[in-house]
């Protein structure tokens, strides 16, 4: 299986680096990035059903792997929401197609950002784990302009096994994650 440049990365420049920044004991200490999830949350579903079609496709063509359709868990009369109504696709990736993502991620669709200045350091959730909010899915050199029927933002997440989020901002920085200079 022909390994990934950016999982090369990690292990010859990235792990070692950290292993000395942060003086860890073993080797297991050192902070890796266990999975990336992709969601789409498709509020329009509850009047169009066809829509969460458009999302299923392209969360396919970016991850390469069958989405999940996400239901809701509760009813929320104010938005017209019942349980178990579909709300939204999602795919988790690990391994070989996660550092494909995340390389494509980093070195094509971010930088395809219009008047993009780089991410926000801050978006981390207290143990290391990174989300990055995405207006378009247009960024991804595999969805085509014409194809698609609608403009979808997604999440990204990228779970690290980090403990704390200054592991995890090191980590993702030394692996070429553009954060915004503050």
């Amino acid at each position: 299986m022909a390994k990934n440049r950016l999982q090369e990365k990690y292990r010859n420049e990235v792990a070692p680096a950290l292993m000395e920044e942060f003086s860890y004991e073993s080797v297991m200490q050192v902070p890796r990035i266990t999975k990336v999830v992709i969601n789409i949350g498709v509020g329009e579903a509850l009047d169009n059903a066809k829509a969460l079609d458009g999302a299923v496709e392209d969360v396919r063509r970016i991850a390469g792997q069958q989405p999940v359709i996400t239901k809701a868990r509760k009813s929320v009369a104010a938005f017209k929401l019942r349980e178990g109504r579909a709300i939204g696709v999602k795919v988790d990736l690990r391994g070989e197609r996660m550092w494909s993502l995340l390389d494509r991620l980093l070195n094509v669709a971010l930088p395809r950002t219009r008047d993009f200045s780089g991410v926000s350091p801050d978006s981390f959730d207290g143990r290391g784990n990174y989300t990055l909010g995405m207006r378009e899915q247009l960024l991804f050199p595999e969805i085509e302009y014409d194809k698609i029927d609608k403009v979808r933002g997604m999440e990204i997440t990228i779970v690290t096994t980090a403990e704390t989020d200054e592991e995890g901002r090191r980590l993702l920085h030394l692996l070429g994650m553009p954060f915004r200079q503050r």
